[in-house]
Protein backbone atom coordinates (compact mmCIF):
# COMPACT_ATOMS: atom_id res chain seq x y z
CA UNK A 1 0.00 0.00 0.00
CA UNK A 2 1.17 3.12 -0.69
CA UNK A 3 2.38 5.40 3.02
CA UNK A 4 2.32 9.04 2.75
CA UNK A 5 3.88 12.09 4.43
CA UNK A 6 1.89 14.86 5.54
CA UNK A 7 2.49 18.13 4.60
CA UNK A 8 2.08 21.44 6.39
CA UNK A 9 2.61 25.52 5.57
CA UNK A 10 4.83 27.19 7.47
CA UNK A 11 6.16 30.13 6.50
CA UNK A 12 9.81 32.01 6.57
CA UNK A 13 11.74 28.55 5.87
CA UNK A 14 13.21 27.31 3.07
CA UNK A 15 12.72 24.17 0.55
CA UNK A 16 15.69 21.68 -0.63
CA UNK A 17 16.46 21.90 -4.09
CA UNK A 18 16.41 19.20 -6.80
CA UNK A 19 19.01 18.04 -9.79
CA UNK A 20 17.96 18.15 -12.74
CA UNK A 21 18.64 16.45 -15.93
CA UNK A 22 17.65 16.93 -19.33
CA UNK A 23 18.25 14.38 -21.96
CA UNK A 24 19.69 17.19 -24.64
CA UNK A 25 22.52 18.37 -23.08
CA UNK A 26 23.36 20.80 -20.50
CA UNK A 27 21.42 23.72 -19.80
CA UNK A 28 24.83 24.87 -17.15
CA UNK A 29 25.08 27.71 -20.27
CA UNK A 30 21.89 29.64 -19.57
CA UNK A 31 22.67 30.23 -16.00
CA UNK A 32 22.73 33.06 -15.15
CA UNK A 33 26.00 34.71 -13.13
CA UNK A 34 23.24 36.43 -10.05
CA UNK A 35 22.26 33.21 -8.11
CA UNK A 36 19.02 33.54 -6.07
CA UNK A 37 19.57 33.59 -2.14
CA UNK A 38 20.10 30.14 -1.14
CA UNK A 39 19.91 29.14 2.86
CA UNK A 40 21.10 26.58 4.13
CA UNK A 41 19.29 24.85 7.48
CA UNK A 42 19.87 22.87 10.35
CA UNK A 43 17.87 19.72 10.11
CA UNK A 44 15.81 18.70 13.26
CA UNK A 45 15.61 15.34 14.56
CA UNK A 46 12.99 13.64 14.59
CA UNK A 47 11.47 12.60 17.94
CA UNK A 48 9.26 9.75 16.66
CA UNK A 49 9.82 6.59 14.79
CA UNK A 50 7.05 5.17 12.65
CA UNK A 51 6.43 1.76 11.39
CA UNK A 52 5.11 1.21 7.95
CA UNK A 53 3.72 -2.08 8.38
CA UNK A 54 0.76 -2.03 9.93
CA UNK A 55 -2.65 -0.94 8.17
CA UNK A 56 -4.45 1.01 10.63
CA UNK A 57 -0.92 3.22 10.95
CA UNK A 58 -1.62 4.07 7.84
CA UNK A 59 -5.39 4.33 7.98
CA UNK A 60 -4.44 7.68 10.29
CA UNK A 61 -1.76 8.78 7.99
CA UNK A 62 -4.58 8.90 5.18
CA UNK A 63 -6.83 10.60 8.18
CA UNK A 64 -4.52 13.09 9.04
CA UNK A 65 -3.37 13.85 5.49
CA UNK A 66 -7.37 14.54 4.37
CA UNK A 67 -7.68 17.22 6.86
CA UNK A 68 -4.71 19.23 5.57
CA UNK A 69 -5.97 22.06 3.77
CA UNK A 70 -4.51 22.89 -0.14
CA UNK A 71 -4.10 26.02 -1.54
CA UNK A 72 -6.74 26.76 -4.39
CA UNK A 73 -5.73 25.83 -7.35
CA UNK A 74 -6.81 28.60 -9.67
CA UNK A 75 -4.82 31.29 -8.13
CA UNK A 76 -1.89 29.07 -7.00
CA UNK A 77 -0.14 30.66 -10.63
CA UNK A 78 -0.15 33.37 -12.67
CA UNK A 79 -1.92 33.60 -15.97
CA UNK A 80 -0.21 31.40 -18.18
CA UNK A 81 -2.58 31.04 -21.14
CA UNK A 82 -0.20 32.97 -23.47
CA UNK A 83 2.67 30.62 -23.52
CA UNK A 84 0.42 27.59 -22.15
CA UNK A 85 1.74 25.19 -25.04
CA UNK A 86 5.23 25.83 -23.41
CA UNK A 87 4.35 24.62 -20.12
CA UNK A 88 2.62 21.48 -21.41
CA UNK A 89 5.80 20.93 -23.28
CA UNK A 90 5.95 21.94 -27.19
CA UNK A 91 9.22 22.78 -26.97
CA UNK A 92 10.36 19.84 -24.18
CA UNK A 93 10.05 22.86 -21.50
CA UNK A 94 14.03 24.06 -23.29
CA UNK A 95 14.76 26.49 -20.81
CA UNK A 96 11.94 26.14 -18.21
CA UNK A 97 13.49 23.54 -16.01
CA UNK A 98 17.17 25.16 -15.05
CA UNK A 99 15.97 27.47 -13.30
CA UNK A 100 12.90 26.37 -12.48
CA UNK A 101 10.11 28.81 -14.52
CA UNK A 102 7.77 29.51 -11.21
CA UNK A 103 4.44 29.40 -13.35
CA UNK A 104 6.01 26.09 -14.31
CA UNK A 105 6.61 25.31 -10.75
CA UNK A 106 3.11 26.56 -9.87
CA UNK A 107 1.15 24.06 -13.11
CA UNK A 108 3.52 20.94 -11.47
CA UNK A 109 2.31 21.30 -8.10
CA UNK A 110 -1.48 22.14 -9.21
CA UNK A 111 -1.39 18.40 -11.41
CA UNK A 112 0.00 16.79 -8.05
CA UNK A 113 -3.13 18.03 -6.15
CA UNK A 114 -4.98 16.47 -8.67
CA UNK A 115 -3.27 12.94 -8.32
CA UNK A 116 -3.52 13.84 -4.11
CA UNK A 117 -7.60 13.64 -4.35
CA UNK A 118 -7.79 10.91 -6.44
CA UNK A 119 -5.88 9.42 -3.47
CA UNK A 120 -8.08 11.13 -0.33
CA UNK A 121 -11.14 9.42 -2.47
CA UNK A 122 -10.14 6.47 -2.46
CA UNK A 123 -11.74 3.83 0.07
CA UNK A 124 -8.64 2.38 1.75
CA UNK A 125 -10.26 0.57 4.47
CA UNK A 126 -10.52 -3.45 3.37
CA UNK A 127 -13.64 -3.71 6.38
CA UNK A 128 -15.48 -1.27 4.59
CA UNK A 129 -18.23 -2.47 2.20
CA UNK A 130 -17.05 0.46 0.18
CA UNK A 131 -13.10 -0.62 -0.15
CA UNK A 132 -11.51 -0.01 -3.37
CA UNK A 133 -14.30 2.15 -4.59
CA UNK A 134 -14.60 6.08 -4.71
CA UNK A 135 -15.53 7.71 -1.33
CA UNK A 136 -17.45 10.91 -2.84
CA UNK A 137 -19.52 11.53 -5.84
CA UNK A 138 -18.69 13.44 -8.94
CA UNK A 139 -19.98 16.48 -8.10
CA UNK A 140 -18.71 16.92 -4.49
CA UNK A 141 -15.18 14.71 -5.07
CA UNK A 142 -13.19 18.34 -5.24
CA UNK A 143 -14.85 20.09 -2.22
CA UNK A 144 -14.42 16.80 -0.21
CA UNK A 145 -10.57 16.24 -1.11
CA UNK A 146 -9.79 20.31 -0.02
CA UNK A 147 -10.32 21.67 -3.34
CA UNK A 148 -12.99 23.53 -3.76
CA UNK A 149 -11.78 26.33 -6.40
CA UNK A 150 -10.23 24.22 -9.06
CA UNK A 151 -12.21 25.62 -11.99
CA UNK A 152 -12.60 22.12 -12.95
CA UNK A 153 -15.92 19.09 -12.72
CA UNK A 154 -15.23 15.67 -12.93
CA UNK A 155 -16.83 14.18 -15.50
CA UNK A 156 -15.86 9.97 -15.10
CA UNK A 157 -14.56 8.17 -12.36
CA UNK A 158 -12.05 5.43 -13.88
CA UNK A 159 -11.69 1.96 -12.61
CA UNK A 160 -8.69 -0.18 -13.54
CA UNK A 161 -9.13 -4.30 -13.77
CA UNK A 162 -6.11 -7.17 -13.27
CA UNK A 163 -6.10 -9.43 -15.26
CA UNK A 164 -4.13 -11.80 -12.68
CA UNK A 165 -6.31 -15.30 -12.66
CA UNK A 166 -7.19 -16.06 -9.11
CA UNK A 167 -6.56 -19.44 -7.93
CA UNK A 168 -9.88 -21.86 -6.44
CA UNK A 169 -8.47 -20.90 -2.63
CA UNK A 170 -9.28 -17.25 -3.49
CA UNK A 171 -12.81 -17.93 -2.44
CA UNK A 172 -11.68 -18.39 1.45
CA UNK A 173 -9.33 -15.45 1.61
CA UNK A 174 -10.46 -12.09 2.87
CA UNK A 175 -12.77 -10.77 0.25
CA UNK A 176 -10.14 -7.63 0.05
CA UNK A 177 -7.49 -10.01 -0.88
CA UNK A 178 -9.07 -11.21 -4.14
CA UNK A 179 -10.22 -7.42 -5.81
CA UNK A 180 -9.98 -7.44 -8.95
CA UNK A 181 -11.36 -3.47 -10.27
CA UNK A 182 -10.89 -0.76 -8.07
CA UNK A 183 -11.51 3.36 -8.49
CA UNK A 184 -8.00 4.42 -9.88
CA UNK A 185 -9.03 7.85 -10.78
CA UNK A 186 -10.82 10.56 -12.83
CA UNK A 187 -11.29 12.39 -15.34
CA UNK A 188 -12.19 16.22 -14.75
CA UNK A 189 -12.68 19.24 -17.31
CA UNK A 190 -12.13 22.98 -16.68
CA UNK A 191 -15.62 24.34 -16.79
CA UNK A 192 -14.80 27.84 -14.89
CA UNK A 193 -14.56 30.93 -17.90
CA UNK A 194 -11.62 32.44 -15.59
CA UNK A 195 -9.51 29.73 -15.22
CA UNK A 196 -9.59 28.37 -18.87
CA UNK A 197 -8.93 32.18 -19.80
CA UNK A 198 -6.47 31.92 -17.58
CA UNK A 199 -4.79 28.67 -18.93
CA UNK A 200 -5.04 29.69 -22.47
CA UNK A 201 -7.34 26.86 -23.23
CA UNK A 202 -10.00 24.25 -21.89
CA UNK A 203 -7.71 21.33 -19.99
CA UNK A 204 -8.90 17.85 -19.93
CA UNK A 205 -6.89 16.33 -16.64
CA UNK A 206 -6.51 12.65 -15.99
CA UNK A 207 -4.98 11.76 -12.65
CA UNK A 208 -4.29 8.53 -11.57
CA UNK A 209 -3.08 7.15 -7.72
CA UNK A 210 -0.53 4.74 -7.12
CA UNK A 211 -0.82 0.85 -5.50
CA UNK A 212 -3.01 0.27 -3.45
CA UNK A 213 -4.78 -3.11 -3.72
CA UNK A 214 -3.11 -6.90 -3.22
CA UNK A 215 -3.66 -7.57 -6.77
CA UNK A 216 -1.85 -4.76 -8.19
CA UNK A 217 0.87 -4.98 -5.78
CA UNK A 218 1.00 -8.77 -8.22
CA UNK A 219 0.60 -6.79 -11.15
CA UNK A 220 3.34 -4.68 -10.61
CA UNK A 221 5.80 -7.54 -10.59
CA UNK A 222 5.07 -8.45 -14.10
CA UNK A 223 8.11 -6.75 -14.84
CA UNK A 224 8.70 -8.38 -18.63
CA UNK A 225 8.35 -6.61 -21.96
CA UNK A 226 5.25 -7.56 -23.97
CA UNK A 227 4.06 -6.17 -27.19
CA UNK A 228 1.06 -3.57 -27.61
CA UNK A 229 -2.03 -4.80 -28.57
CA UNK A 230 -3.18 -3.97 -32.37
CA UNK A 231 -5.83 -1.17 -31.00
CA UNK A 232 -2.61 0.77 -29.42
CA UNK A 233 -0.76 0.77 -32.75
CA UNK A 234 -1.05 4.08 -34.48
CA UNK A 235 -0.70 1.85 -37.92
CA UNK A 236 -1.44 -1.24 -38.99
CA UNK A 237 1.73 -2.00 -40.90
CA UNK A 238 3.79 -0.49 -37.91
CA UNK A 239 4.75 -3.80 -36.34
CA UNK A 240 4.96 -5.54 -39.42
CA UNK A 241 7.43 -2.78 -40.63
CA UNK A 242 9.36 -3.10 -37.47
CA UNK A 243 9.59 -7.10 -37.63
CA UNK A 244 10.98 -7.04 -41.48
CA UNK A 245 13.54 -4.43 -40.44
CA UNK A 246 14.85 -6.59 -37.49
CA UNK A 247 13.65 -4.21 -34.72
CA UNK A 248 11.08 -5.14 -32.36
CA UNK A 249 8.32 -3.10 -32.52
CA UNK A 250 6.65 -0.84 -29.24
CA UNK A 251 6.50 -2.99 -25.50
CA UNK A 252 5.55 -2.00 -22.50
CA UNK A 253 5.45 -4.00 -18.98
CA UNK A 254 3.20 -6.67 -18.73
CA UNK A 255 1.60 -5.99 -15.64
CA UNK A 256 0.64 -2.61 -16.22
CA UNK A 257 -1.02 -3.34 -19.82
CA UNK A 258 -3.26 -5.84 -17.91
CA UNK A 259 -4.35 -2.81 -15.57
CA UNK A 260 -4.92 -0.84 -18.62
CA UNK A 261 -6.73 -3.42 -20.74
CA UNK A 262 -8.55 -6.02 -18.93
CA UNK A 263 -11.89 -6.75 -18.05
CA UNK A 264 -13.39 -9.14 -15.41
CA UNK A 265 -16.87 -9.73 -18.46
CA UNK A 266 -18.17 -8.04 -21.22
CA UNK A 267 -20.28 -5.74 -18.54
CA UNK A 268 -17.35 -4.34 -16.66
CA UNK A 269 -15.81 -1.86 -19.47
CA UNK A 270 -11.79 -1.70 -19.06
CA UNK A 271 -9.86 1.15 -18.38
CA UNK A 272 -8.70 1.65 -21.85
CA UNK A 273 -12.27 1.53 -22.87
CA UNK A 274 -13.77 4.39 -20.15
CA UNK A 275 -10.57 6.29 -20.96
CA UNK A 276 -11.49 6.53 -24.86
CA UNK A 277 -15.43 6.79 -24.50
CA UNK A 278 -14.89 9.19 -21.75
CA UNK A 279 -12.29 11.81 -24.35
CA UNK A 280 -14.47 10.53 -27.21
CA UNK A 281 -17.26 12.08 -25.43
CA UNK A 282 -15.64 15.59 -24.18
CA UNK A 283 -14.37 16.28 -28.04
CA UNK A 284 -17.96 16.27 -29.33
CA UNK A 285 -18.73 18.39 -26.42
CA UNK A 286 -15.96 20.90 -27.29
CA UNK A 287 -15.48 20.43 -30.80
CA UNK A 288 -13.89 23.89 -32.43
CA UNK A 289 -12.32 24.55 -28.78
CA UNK A 290 -8.45 24.71 -27.83
CA UNK A 291 -8.72 21.39 -25.73
CA UNK A 292 -5.44 19.99 -24.06
CA UNK A 293 -5.29 16.86 -21.97
CA UNK A 294 -3.04 16.54 -19.27
CA UNK A 295 -2.66 12.97 -17.96
CA UNK A 296 -0.88 12.92 -14.45
CA UNK A 297 -0.64 9.96 -12.16
CA UNK A 298 2.14 9.18 -9.01
CA UNK A 299 3.80 5.43 -9.32
CA UNK A 300 1.92 2.98 -11.05
CA UNK A 301 -0.66 5.91 -11.68
CA UNK A 302 2.47 7.53 -13.17
CA UNK A 303 2.55 3.97 -15.44
CA UNK A 304 -0.73 4.55 -16.47
CA UNK A 305 -0.75 7.97 -16.94
CA UNK A 306 2.02 7.35 -19.93
CA UNK A 307 -0.20 4.54 -21.47
CA UNK A 308 -3.58 6.34 -21.42
CA UNK A 309 -1.92 9.44 -23.34
CA UNK A 310 -0.04 7.10 -25.65
CA UNK A 311 -3.55 5.19 -26.47
CA UNK A 312 -5.27 8.76 -26.87
CA UNK A 313 -3.35 9.85 -29.70
CA UNK A 314 -3.88 6.27 -30.91
CA UNK A 315 -7.46 6.72 -30.69
CA UNK A 316 -7.27 10.69 -30.94
CA UNK A 317 -4.85 11.38 -33.14
CA UNK A 318 -6.09 15.29 -33.91
CA UNK A 319 -5.95 16.00 -29.97
CA UNK A 320 -4.56 19.50 -29.95
CA UNK A 321 -2.03 18.71 -27.30
CA UNK A 322 -1.07 15.73 -24.87
CA UNK A 323 1.05 15.77 -22.04
CA UNK A 324 1.97 13.32 -19.28
CA UNK A 325 3.01 14.72 -15.74
CA UNK A 326 4.25 11.99 -13.70
CA UNK A 327 5.60 11.45 -9.93
CA UNK A 328 7.98 8.78 -9.37
CA UNK A 329 7.12 6.97 -11.79
CA UNK A 330 8.60 3.37 -12.51
CA UNK A 331 9.62 2.67 -16.52
CA UNK A 332 7.02 1.61 -18.70
CA UNK A 333 8.58 0.50 -22.25
CA UNK A 334 11.30 0.13 -24.39
CA UNK A 335 13.12 2.11 -26.78
CA UNK A 336 10.66 1.40 -29.70
CA UNK A 337 7.84 2.58 -27.36
CA UNK A 338 9.63 5.59 -26.12
CA UNK A 339 10.29 6.42 -30.34
CA UNK A 340 6.75 6.16 -30.89
CA UNK A 341 5.65 8.22 -27.94
CA UNK A 342 8.03 10.89 -29.25
CA UNK A 343 6.64 10.18 -32.91
CA UNK A 344 3.11 10.85 -31.91
CA UNK A 345 3.74 14.07 -30.20
CA UNK A 346 3.23 13.14 -26.41
CA UNK A 347 5.08 15.09 -24.16
CA UNK A 348 5.94 13.33 -20.84
CA UNK A 349 7.26 15.35 -18.28
CA UNK A 350 8.76 13.09 -15.38
CA UNK A 351 9.45 14.13 -11.52
CA UNK A 352 12.25 11.77 -10.26
CA UNK A 353 13.74 11.38 -6.74
CA UNK A 354 16.52 10.00 -7.80
CA UNK A 355 16.59 8.29 -3.82
CA UNK A 356 13.42 6.45 -5.24
CA UNK A 357 14.34 3.09 -6.13
CA UNK A 358 10.48 2.91 -7.72
CA UNK A 359 12.11 5.54 -10.58
CA UNK A 360 14.84 2.96 -11.09
CA UNK A 361 12.92 -0.38 -12.16
CA UNK A 362 11.73 -2.77 -13.66
CA UNK A 363 14.09 -3.87 -15.75
CA UNK A 364 17.30 -2.08 -17.18
CA UNK A 365 18.16 1.10 -19.01
CA UNK A 366 20.23 0.87 -22.05
CA UNK A 367 20.29 4.18 -23.46
CA UNK A 368 22.88 6.27 -25.85
CA UNK A 369 22.07 9.22 -24.01
CA UNK A 370 25.08 11.93 -23.76
CA UNK A 371 26.08 13.97 -20.40
CA UNK A 372 27.69 16.92 -20.02
CA UNK A 373 30.93 15.88 -20.65
CA UNK A 374 29.89 14.21 -23.90
CA UNK A 375 30.16 10.38 -22.90
CA UNK A 376 27.78 8.04 -24.16
CA UNK A 377 25.98 6.78 -20.74
CA UNK A 378 22.89 5.24 -19.45
CA UNK A 379 20.40 5.40 -16.01
CA UNK A 380 21.61 2.00 -14.79
CA UNK A 381 25.44 3.54 -13.80
CA UNK A 382 27.22 1.90 -16.46
CA UNK A 383 29.05 3.04 -19.09
CA UNK A 384 28.38 2.01 -22.70
CA UNK A 385 30.10 4.15 -25.11
CA UNK A 386 32.52 1.61 -27.24
CA UNK A 387 29.84 -1.45 -27.28
CA UNK A 388 30.01 -3.20 -30.84
CA UNK A 389 26.40 -2.43 -32.29
CA UNK A 390 25.12 -5.64 -32.66
CA UNK A 391 25.84 -5.88 -28.73
CA UNK A 392 23.89 -2.96 -28.33
CA UNK A 393 21.39 -4.21 -30.58
CA UNK A 394 20.96 -7.85 -28.45
CA UNK A 395 20.83 -5.94 -25.36
CA UNK A 396 18.10 -3.69 -26.26
CA UNK A 397 15.75 -6.43 -27.82
CA UNK A 398 16.19 -8.09 -24.35
CA UNK A 399 12.48 -8.69 -22.17
CA UNK A 400 13.98 -6.64 -19.78
CA UNK A 401 15.71 -3.85 -21.88
CA UNK A 402 13.65 -0.72 -21.05
CA UNK A 403 13.86 2.92 -21.93
CA UNK A 404 13.06 6.49 -19.97
CA UNK A 405 10.49 8.59 -21.98
CA UNK A 406 10.32 12.48 -21.83
CA UNK A 407 12.12 15.38 -20.01
CA UNK A 408 13.24 14.42 -16.36
CA UNK A 409 13.66 16.72 -13.59
CA UNK A 410 15.80 15.55 -10.97
CA UNK A 411 15.07 16.03 -7.60
CA UNK A 412 16.92 14.63 -4.39
CA UNK A 413 15.65 13.79 -0.75
CA UNK A 414 18.80 13.81 0.45
CA UNK A 415 18.68 18.08 -0.80
CA UNK A 416 16.01 18.52 2.25
CA UNK A 417 16.94 19.76 5.45
CA UNK A 418 13.14 18.62 6.30
CA UNK A 419 13.77 14.83 5.42
CA UNK A 420 15.35 12.97 8.42
CA UNK A 421 17.49 9.93 6.37
CA UNK A 422 16.55 8.16 3.49
CA UNK A 423 13.92 5.55 3.66
CA UNK A 424 11.89 4.06 0.91
CA UNK A 425 8.49 4.76 1.90
CA UNK A 426 9.10 8.63 2.57
CA UNK A 427 11.29 9.19 -1.24
CA UNK A 428 8.54 7.58 -3.06
CA UNK A 429 5.81 9.53 -1.29
CA UNK A 430 3.68 12.00 -3.02
CA UNK A 431 4.06 14.46 -0.67
CA UNK A 432 7.56 13.89 -0.61
CA UNK A 433 7.87 14.94 -4.42
CA UNK A 434 5.53 18.22 -3.43
CA UNK A 435 7.63 19.29 -0.83
CA UNK A 436 11.03 18.51 -3.30
CA UNK A 437 9.30 20.48 -6.53
CA UNK A 438 8.46 23.72 -4.32
CA UNK A 439 12.00 23.87 -2.91
CA UNK A 440 13.48 23.92 -6.31
CA UNK A 441 15.57 26.73 -7.28
CA UNK A 442 17.93 25.87 -9.99
CA UNK A 443 21.19 23.68 -10.14
CA UNK A 444 23.32 26.46 -8.77
CA UNK A 445 21.09 27.32 -5.82
CA UNK A 446 20.13 24.09 -2.68
CA UNK A 447 16.90 25.40 -1.18
CA UNK A 448 14.35 28.12 -1.83
CA UNK A 449 13.97 30.61 1.11
CA UNK A 450 10.05 31.20 0.22
CA UNK A 451 9.33 27.64 -0.43
CA UNK A 452 5.43 26.95 1.06
CA UNK A 453 4.96 23.77 1.36
CA UNK A 454 7.34 21.39 4.01
CA UNK A 455 7.37 18.04 5.50
CA UNK A 456 5.71 18.15 8.78
CA UNK A 457 8.46 16.71 11.24
CA UNK A 458 6.77 14.05 13.59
Amino acid sequence: MTLFTTITPLNNHTSPMLHHHHHHGSLATATKTTRPMCITLIQQTATKKHSYSSHDETLRKMERMMNLPSPPLSSSSEKVGKRWKEYQGIRNWDGLLDPLDDNLRAEILRYGHFVEAAYKSFEFDPSSPNYANCRFPKTTLFERCGLPNTGYKVTKHLRATSGIQLPNWIDKAPSWFGTQSSYVGYVAVCDNKEEIKRLGRRDVVIAFRGTTTCLEWLENLRANLTLLPCNMIKEKHEQNVANNNGNIGPMVESGFLSLYTSSVNSSLMSLQEMVREEIGRILQIYDGEPLSLTVTGHSLGAALATLAAYDARVAFPKLCSTTVISFGGPRVGNRSFRTSLDKQGTKVLRIVNCDDVITKVPGFVFDDMKNSGGDVVNNSGFHVAGLPSWIQKRAEEAPWMYSEVGEELRLSSRDSPYLKGVNVATCHDLNTYLHLVDGFVSSTCPFRSTAKRFLQQR
